[in-house]
């Protein structure tokens, strides 16, 4: 199978702090990401001026004012990660966003789930052409993903489109994941194809493993330095460095396991000769009927010898040779 695309979300872990932001993307590439993904937002383009607390959140503007990843930085994030071999993300929450980040050339643009239902958004990123990373999560059920189809259609006929399965509840139970929607989209058929992968809000380092089982391709999973620093992205639901270079090997050991059985495998040669063939129960003489008396089954199993499955086939066959007794019986032995 191809690798699944890992995205290590930074998101706003930086806080506003340039050498935290390149940290992030060093913590990034030795974890073995693919991607590291900021976002690009604006407090006067997010969120209303009368917008009441929720969440937990009080004075939702002021927050995002101190936590929006400062524009002129976006440039010199993308060189660094170009330079060191990890691909540069980041979310636009915005039209102008959509801009800048193109500009930038990025290789490809992230919609997150609050933003997947409006069609401003969606159909402004999708007439860039670039690969679209969706996530369906808050308000995108079946039908409401079609809906998106269809806007990113109505400005890309051949769209190169990628669904996140994902919670928007930072941090998201685990009972509320709901890995089996996965499954469930995959499955469905839809206007046109696309690959789907998973946005994880969840503390677990596991849960993307699952996810790949089921089918994802892409894994989204935020991560911080450490939780123990102050913002709203540190939260249990942001893995620490460690937390997730084990849980990418998670996802490459999954990936390792995808495959279906072949009779023998590679792995499995060397113990063929566990196996179990048919026995001399007793001493054979030639002209001995081969009955439940005379024979039985016991390891090892030898190249020539009657295998173990053939037992009963046996019964009422004659021997040719003098077979004695506890010795393998081989195809030459019997008549």
């Amino acid at each position: 199978m191809n690798k699944t695309f890992i995205i290590a979300e930074a998101g706003a872990n930086h806080d506003r702090k340039f050498d935290q932001a390149l940290s992030l993307i060093d913590v990034a590439i030795s974890s073995g990401a693919n991607a590291v993904k900021f976002q690009t937002y604006s407090s006067d383009t997010l969120y209303t001026k009368n917008t009441p607390d929720f969440a937990g959140y009080e004075n939702i503007n002021k927050l995002i004012e101190n936590i929006q990843i400062p524009r002129e930085w976006q440039s010199d994030l993308k060189s660094y990660c170009d330079e060191n071999g990890i691909e540069f993300m980041s979310t636009p929450f915005d039209i102008k966003a959509v801009d800048e980040l193109y500009d930038l050339g990025v290789k490809r643009i992230k919609i997150a789930g609050f933003e997947a239902t409006d069609p401003r958004i969606v159909r402004y990123a999708a007439s860039t052409k670039l690969p679209l990373i969706i996530t369906a999560g808050i308000g995108t059920d079946l039908k409401m993903m079609q809906k998106i189809i269809d806007w990113v259609c109505a400005e890309n006929s051949n769209p190169d489109l990628t669904f996140l399965h994902g919670n928007n509840a930072y941090p998201t139970p685990l009972e509320h994941s709901c890995l089996l929607q996965i499954r469930k989209i995959i499955d469905t058929e839809f206007s046109v194809d696309f690959n789907v992968g998973i946005s994880d809000h969840t503390n677990s380092i596991v849960v993307p493993s699952l996810a790949v089982s089921l089918g994802a391709t892409v894994v989204e999973k935020h991560y911080t330095l450490s939780r123990h620093l102050r913002g709203p992205d540190h939260g249990l639901h942001a893995l620490e460095p460690r937390e997730l270079s084990q849980m990418i090997r998670y996802v490459r050991d999954t990936e390792k396991c995808l495959f279906e059985k072949s009779s023998v495998s590679d792995s499995e040669v060397g113990f063929l000769n566990a196996m179990r063939s048919v026995v001399a129960k007793t001493k054979i003489l030639p002209g001995d009927k081969l009955c439940e008396k005379n024979i039985t089954t016991k390891r090892p199993f030898l190249a020539g010898c009657i295998p173990a499955e053939n037992f009963y086939d046996l019964f009422g066959k004659t021997a040719k040779t003098e077979i004695e007794e506890d010795s393998l019986i081989f195809e030459g032995d019997v008549g």
